[in-house]
């Protein structure tokens, strides 16, 4: 219900669904109604089974801790579940797009724009370079989209670009989206979101919007290690990704080394019309009555 019952859930939903035609991303995180309410105790059971082993585990254990006393506990409640095969690696490859897809969903709700590119996954080599181009255009309202759609032209309430949509494991997509503000359409976000765009692939970045890109990752890497749960977390999710949980600071190391032509480099090989799908709620023709109920009446035109 919290996406069918949320006009942004339903968007989200279908702009997955045609930016994905292939790999298991275009399908909902909670899945279709029909596959919810068709899931038996024993498929659950199965799954579980499958993927919720030690084979597929990464147990970080932080804090003031005696080694000698802590890992006989850990045997006890850990080391007697069987390791199991460790589940198979997804082998399906999304097609490479070809042309500009569309979502239109009319609805009767706040205006939203989004858009996505494909892009490889965290092991490529320019994954910092993504992250560089994820702070510059997004972290706060220093940001270019913030200063050029919110301050500046005042189109947008708000206005951001994600990486990683919508998950990091497998190559995924470069997200925008801007909530338009009163008297001001989609378009205007989309063409606001484009210039944007173009600067960073006709533009070097400054050398002082580097320096602070640089700057704000060694503040949050220290921030996010200031706490147990913080490095706990950190240190379970680098070593589930890489195998080994030093890889934590080459992360920091990859982001000193991304330089003004990286960003330019991958902004023109990522963000291609050819490489875009975009989604946005129309209230231009929006259906009478309650959305929530009537979604059928929902015109979505995909291209």
């Amino acid at each position: 219900m919290r996406v069918d019952s949320s006009p942004i859930g339903r968007l989200v939903e279908q702009f997955q669904a045609a930016a994905y035609v292939a790999h298991p991303y275009h399908r909902s995180g909670i899945g279709w109604p029909s596959e919810v309410s068709s899931l038996t105790s024993t498929e659950a059971e199965q799954f579980y089974r499958k993927y919720y082993t030690p084979s597929n585990m990464v147990l970080a254990l932080v804090g003031d801790i005696d080694p000698a006393q802590a890992m006989p506990i850990l045997e006890k409640y850990f080391g007697a579940l069987p390791a199991g095969p460790k589940p198979e690696e997804l082998r399906i490859v999304e097609p490479k797009q070809f042309d500009t897809r569309s979502v239109i969903v009319h609805e009767n709700t706040q205006p939203i724009y989004l858009e996505g590119y494909h892009r490889p996954s965290y092991l490529d080599p320019d994954d910092a370079v993504y992250d560089v181009i994820e702070d510059l255009l997004s972290n706060g309202r220093t940001s270019r989209l913030y200063r050029s759609l919110v301050r500046d032209k005042r189109v947008a309430a708000f206005a951001a670009g994600f990486s990683g949509f919508p998950g990091s494991k497998y190559p995924s997509l470069f997200a925008f989206y801007g909530i338009p503000m009163p008297g001001h359409s989609p378009k205007e976000i989309a063409d606001g979101i484009h210039v944007e765009i173009d600067r960073l692939k006709s533009q070097d970045i400054s050398d002082d919007e580097l320096q602070m890109v640089k700057t704000r990752f060694r503040a949050q890497l220290i921030q996010s290690l200031g706490s147990n749960e913080g490095l706990a977390t950190t240190l379970a999710t680098i070593q589930l990704r890489y195998g080994d949980w030093k890889e934590l600071f080459g992360e920091l190391d990859r982001i000193n080394k991304v330089t003004k032509a990286d960003v330019r480099r991958v902004a023109n090989k990522v963000f291609l019309a050819s490489n875009r799908t975009t989604a946005e709620i129309d209230t231009t023709a929006a259906p009478t009555g309650n959305t929530a109920e009537n979604g059928s009446s929902n015109q979505q035109e995909k291209q």
